[in-house]
């Protein structure tokens, strides 16, 4: 909506770190093994990524931290249940459900780049857990191989879910949340 007032919610380094993350996963996920070089450097900046994102969680931004958003399993819940009756109450950073999102996929994340290292270090003898991982077997490696695969995947059923979710909120609260994680700024309206 055009001519509405502004209000500055998603810090820069938000914005940056968002649109960042979303190049490098699918940078990691669409190379995989046909160009390991920039398989594993994807990977590492995904764990980079979230290295930064992590400390900005607990000291960034109002909207940024995760005092802000990690609500309590019922409270999400009960906001899931308002989203499928079309009476659920906006906010102006990251709503329940959001936020639950948020944390699933950073976690996900977390264990797919940790298990890519697993492969790392145990095929390639390199990376952070070489040294740990040097004589590590065959069952090893099929283990940090099919778990590799199943967070990749699973982070990318989580994606799915959070660009429906934004769909979503975006037609039941009248507003371009796509728009908003360019921009920073959402319209000021009555919420929390």
């Amino acid at each position: 909506m055009t001519g509405e007032r502004q209000v500055r919610v998603w810090d820069p380094l938000v914005r940056v770190f968002h649109w960042s993350l979303v190049a490098a996963f699918f940078i990691a996920y669409f190379t995989e093994e046909d160009l390991l070089a920039v398989h594993t450097v994807a990977g590492y900046t995904v764990l980079g990524l979230l290295g930064i994102r992590l400390i900005w969680g607990l000291v960034g931004s109002r909207h940024a931290r995760f005092t802000d958003f990690v609500y309590r399993p019922r409270v999400v819940l009960s906001y899931l249940k308002d989203v499928a009756a079309l009476r659920a109450r906006r906010y102006l950073g990251h709503n329940p459900a959001g936020g639950a999102m948020v944390i699933l996929i950073l976690l996900s994340l977390v264990a797919t780049g940790f298990t890519g290292m697993g492969i790392y270090g145990v095929e390639h003898h390199a990376g952070p857990l070489a040294g740990w991982l040097a004589n590590a077997g065959h069952n090893t490696k099929e283990l940090f191989e099919e778990s590799h695969e199943f967070f990749a995947n699973f982070t990318l059923f989580l994606v799915i879910l959070h660009v429906a979710g934004v769909l979503v909120e975006s037609l039941l609260h009248r507003e371009n949340l796509v728009r908003s994680m360019f921009t920073g700024s959402k319209p000021v309206r009555d919420e929390a």
